[in-house]
């Protein structure tokens, strides 16, 4: 699985002019399934994005996770982040996972974090999508977790 996480200070999820869920503080998680990935990749990959320590503590030091904070986690369907440039300039979609395990694994990564954590807003799959938001620092960091990595 392959993430993006960006620290917010607000950010939200706009689909046919509706707003379908929004944060204030926290991490904006766009998250995308890969063929082959698994529900141990999407429990790991919860894991490290809830203890991230990427808030900053009372001498402003980047030391406390979304959790320390009780902050938000939006999370945001995005199969584009498995893109493969490497053979031209048209960018290639096949190592994302088919639209229906997508959909499952990126069902049971919110299910998991609805279990872990008070505060989970998504997007909608396979919507088109507009996703506004206020990064906080910039704090952007990518995450990737595959078989090698659990």
């Amino acid at each position: 699985m392959i993430s993006v996480i960006q620290r917010v200070s607000q950010a939200r999820v706009v689909v046919g002019g509706e707003v379908v869920g929004q944060i204030s503080a926290g991490l904006l998680v766009l998250l995308c399934a890969e063929r082959g990935d698994s529900d141990a990749q999407a429990d790991k990959l919860l894991a490290k994005i809830l203890k991230l320590r990427i808030f900053s503590d009372e001498a402003g030091k980047m030391n406390r996770s979304v959790q320390d904070v009780a902050g938000g986690l939006l999370v945001v369907s995005q199969f584009t982040l498995a893109a493969d440039v490497s053979g031209g300039n048209r960018p290639s979609f096949t190592g994302a996972a088919a639209p229906d395990e997508g959909r499952r694994l990126y069902d049971y990564f919110v299910m998991q974090a609805r279990l872990a954590h008070p505060q989970v807003e998504t997007g909608q799959f396979a919507a088109d999508m507009q996703v506004h938001l206020v990064n906080d620092g910039p704090v952007t960091i990518p995450l990737r977790m595959n078989t090698l990595s659990i």
